[in-house]
């Protein structure tokens, strides 16, 4: 009898589990919340599409680098405007304070969290954001000490923090290495038989899931010095003092930000969003990133296959005789457009989709490797290139994709089908990027 019993409660759990009312039919996982994706703040939606990729005018002679090609591309969600200073900076401000924290829990364990709720070991322990540092009290200033300049490095004697301390620490999963036919486990032999290139550039043995799993540390602030760097001959100064951090630039596209750093804000920005929806027990799917130059173009286009740019005419001038772009008009006359350098994003009209400064103003960092024959050999289902470049790697491997055009460029670079590349360890003055969101399901109606 008690065997009969036991029985009759495993079957009651076990249908229990599959619906309260299933009936021994096949009705899925009950109670699942509907997802609904509301829109993200400051981003624009692009639906789902094909198009022409490549030029749909004049191309430079013998440039051999694009052609034309149909391709189709998944919905996303794309910033209205490139990242700006003051967006940037948050994330700055976040590294800064994420050191400090962990230097002061080194002498106070309030400003670490090194267990979780239920009593088990952290390690390596979390920040205790809740914790607010007290600047007045002399230990907290003794304990920060190492992250500000040194007297003998301070400009009239000015306490400012050492820009070289902000340090950012990331990951990511290599899909494509985790996706390899012979690094997947074997439920045969219960292990992994293949081989994998970590962080560092090293053949090492896939032992775990752990072989895919990347890391990288960079310093997060931006090459203001670029803005000298840049240019010979010419007096940019105060620019390089004043661009960033002046509030007067803060709705300014941030530059001086190489393609790593654009890489470690995405990946800071999805962990920032993701930490602040899962303490509301939502659910944290939402992983921001660079666009890939297919989605960059599509966007770019705002739903006008063959135009040349992006308000979908083939003039830079509106009926006004306005330029409709911040870029290098006419013989150089840099002023003529509204702006000698950079301007404040949003300055100028939207494309069709309502996004703004897709041409001029600064160039765009894409997630894509650049290579002229890429159109010749990748997917026209959401065409991607990528290669992990290494330090140590020739300078033809660390080539990335930019897209617009900027300020200093003539209107043959704003053009929507042309591409040119910078090196991803280079930071430059004209250059700087935005994000995308992949749209969950799919936007068909």
């Amino acid at each position: 009898m008690k065997r009969v019993l036991g029985i009759s409660i495993v079957f009651a759990i076990l249908n229990g589990s599959c619906g309260k009312t299933s009936n021994g039919e096949l009705t899925g996982v009950q109670g699942r919340k509907k997802y609904f994706e509301p829109d993200p703040f400051g981003m624009v939606f692009i639906p789902q599409g094909s198009y022409n990729m490549g030029p749909s005018d004049q191309d430079v002679s013998w440039a051999q680098n694009v052609t034309s090609k149909t391709v189709s591309v998944d919905a996303f969600w794309m910033d209205e405007t490139e990242i700006t200073n003051n967006e940037y900076r948050q994330f700055v401000y976040w590294v800064r304070d994420s050191i400090m924290r962990r230097l002061l829990g080194t002498q106070n364990e309030e400003f670490l969290i090194s267990e979780d709720d239920n009593g088990n070991p952290i390690d390596p322990p979390m920040i205790n954001w809740k914790t607010e540092i007290d600047t007045k009290d002399e230990t907290v200033n003794e304990t920060l000490k190492e992250i500000y300049l040194q007297p003998n490095e301070r400009f009239y004697f000015r306490k400012e923090i050492d820009t070289r301390k902000l340090m950012y620490e990331y990951f990511w999963v290599d899909m494509q290495q985790a996706a390899k036919k012979s690094n997947k486990y074997n439920f045969s032999t219960k292990q992994y038989n293949g081989t994998a290139v970590n962080s560092l550039g090293e053949q090492i043995q896939v032992q775990d899931r752990s072989a895919f799993i990347m890391r990288d540390v960079i310093n997060v602030y931006p090459d203001t010095l670029c803005w000298v760097s840049d240019f010979t001959y010419s007096y940019n100064e105060p620019l390089a003092t004043m661009y960033f951090w002046h509030p007067a630039y803060d709705d300014y596209p941030v530059v001086g930000v190489n393609w790593k750093q654009a890489t470690a804000f995405s990946i800071w920005r999805t962990q920032y969003l993701n930490a602040s929806l899962a303490q509301n027990g939502e659910s944290s799917v939402h992983d921001f990133r660079l666009p890939s130059e297919a989605e960059w173009e599509y966007a770019a286009r705002g739903g006008l296959n063959n135009s040349m740019y992006p308000w979908g005419g083939m003039y830079t001038r509106n009926k006004q005789g306005c330029f409709l772009a911040n870029f290098k008009p006419l013989r150089g006359n840099y002023a003529d457009d509204g702006g000698i350098t950079a301007v404040r994003v949003g300055y100028y009209e939207p494309n069709e989709w309502g996004l703004y400064d897709m041409a001029g103003n600064v160039g765009e960092w894409c997630a894509n490797a650049y290579d002229e024959s890429a159109y010749n050999f990748t997917h026209d289902l959401n065409p991607d290139y990528k290669y992990n470049a290494l330090p140590d790697d020739p300078p033809s491997m660390k080539r990335k994709v930019i897209r617009g055009g900027s300020w200093k460029d003539i209107a043959y670079y704003m053009q929507v089908g042309t591409r040119t590349y910078e090196y991803q360890d280079t930071a430059k003055s004209f250059i700087g990027f935005r994000c995308v969101r992949s749209y969950l399901g799919t936007s068909a109606k």
